[in-house]
């Protein structure tokens, strides 16, 4: 079988960590050129701009989007209207509008789209997600604490409007939350720490709750450190399920579980073949909607300039 020919715009940091390996992993895709006003990438095709990569670059069938949300949305519609198949990183647009108007054409076009919320596929949330579909639901603590001059270093787009400040890491947290919660989860009170030289948070303090009025609360916290905390613990009456590392590790009244060997990024790309096979999408709202709404609902505070 021929592999997916594939493009990928934007090649910062999580294209060069994350995508380009997860690629080259895959049998079932192949690379073949790179739209980037940045570092080229070796071994394949570089154009300037997605525009050009479709003019006269080589043929691709579908396209992986690692830009910053920002000005995104126009390029995934370029490409949906070139009737290529979107993978588009997280968060998947600066706003929900723009998101929502991406479902749609992607329904419209005919084409297979994924918004990649790759912390769902960290090693341990499918395990998690199977003992806690039984389970009585009691209260569930998100701490999610990173330092963003380590993970984003230099990245300004993260503190100017639609760029999520802390949230660009929450929404990872938010996204599996959404996933392992049988129910829609709706933001009480969001508290919003903001640095007086940046228009994004630094820090935020969120309280949810589903239908059920299940208690959920969430600490994030981007100046956190070199000891990251990612942690998600959910009480229920028949014990208490950790995830830890982002969802690589995962315990159950404090013993470590078997999870799966696969990273999250290889997970990603045999999810995205899968919707090609199937001529399918995967296109969740939540977790941006999520955000939208703690930054609808939330209570601002200045905090002390942000110097990176």
């Amino acid at each position: 079988m021929q592999p997916i020919r594939l493009g990928l715009v934007g090649y910062g940091k999580i294209a060069q960590d994350q995508h380009v390996h997860a690629i080259h992993a895959n049998p079932a895709f192949q690379l073949v050129a790179v739209a980037t006003q940045g570092q080229p990438c070796a071994g394949v095709e570089n154009f300037k701009s997605l525009g050009e990569l479709l003019a006269s670059g080589p043929q691709v069938d579908a396209i992986a989007f690692c830009t910053p949300p920002q000005g995104r949305f126009a390029l995934v519609e370029q490409a949906l209207a070139a009737g290529k198949h979107v993978l588009v990183e997280k968060p998947p647009c600066a706003t929900l509008g723009e998101a929502m108007a991406l479902v749609g054409q992607a329904e419209e076009q005919g084409v297979s789209a994924l918004f990649a919320w790759h912390s769902r596929y960290a090693p341990g949330i499918e395990a998690a997600r199977d003992w806690l579909a039984s389970r009585t639901l009691q209260s569930v603590q998100i701490d999610w604490k990173e330092d963003v001059r380590k993970w984003h270093p230099g990245q300004a787009w993260i503190w100017q409007p639609g760029g999520l400040g802390v949230f660009d890491p929450g929404i990872n947290a938010l996204s599996i939350a959404t996933h392992l919660l049988p129910r829609p989860l709706f933001v009480k009170s969001a508290q919003l720490r903001v640095p007086d030289n940046c228009q994004s948070p630094i820090a935020a303090s969120i309280q949810m709750s589903d239908a059920r009025h299940l208690d959920i609360r969430a600490e994030f916290d981007f100046d956190h450190g070199q000891d990251e905390l990612w942690s998600i613990e959910i009480r229920c009456a028949e014990g208490t399920l950790r995830l830890d590392n982002g969802g690589a590790l995962l315990s159950i009244d404090g013993v470590r579980q078997a999870v799966s060997e696969e990273g999250e990024y290889a997970a990603v790309y045999r999810h995205f073949q899968q919707l090609i096979t199937d001529k399918a999408c995967d296109l969740d709202l939540q977790p941006l909607r999520l955000v939208a709404d703690s930054f609808f609902v939330g209570s601002r505070t200045l905090v002390e300039p942000f110097y990176d």
